[in-house]
């Protein structure tokens, strides 16, 4: 690659990322987890639970948390999204507060 020529466009990094956009990023990285269980064609939504629609175990939520890091880096932190919540909160997580946690997030970081 010549030095002179720009890096590959990194998705969304100037403006603000669209609700739309992240669900879509998160929901492939929910299948990646899930095609460990032959599960890769789950119906993914703002609604879906990652508890009771989607099952996933606690070391799921580890692999999810290593994904969204390697694709928005130290900006998004589930561990410490997870950490500010009651149990019943976390059994109760939709796809939808992970998203507008991620949105939020990446506008912080943007603004900052």
């Amino acid at each position: 690659m010549n030095p002179t020529q720009p890096a590959p466009a990194q998705p969304t990094t100037d403006t603000a990322p669209t609700a739309d956009a992240v669900l879509a990023e998160v929901g492939d990285m929910l299948r990646t987890v899930l095609a460990e269980y032959g599960d890769d064609d789950a119906e993914i939504a703002m609604s879906t639970t990652f508890n009771r629609d989607l099952e996933l175990e606690s070391i799921d939520l580890v692999t999810l948390a290593g994904l969204l890091e390697e694709r928005y880096g130290q900006r998004v932190n589930l561990a410490e999204f997870l950490a500010g919540m009651e149990f019943d909160e976390i059994i109760e997580l939709t796809v939808g507060r992970l998203v507008e946690y991620v949105v939020w997030s990446l506008k912080t970081t943007q603004a900052g």
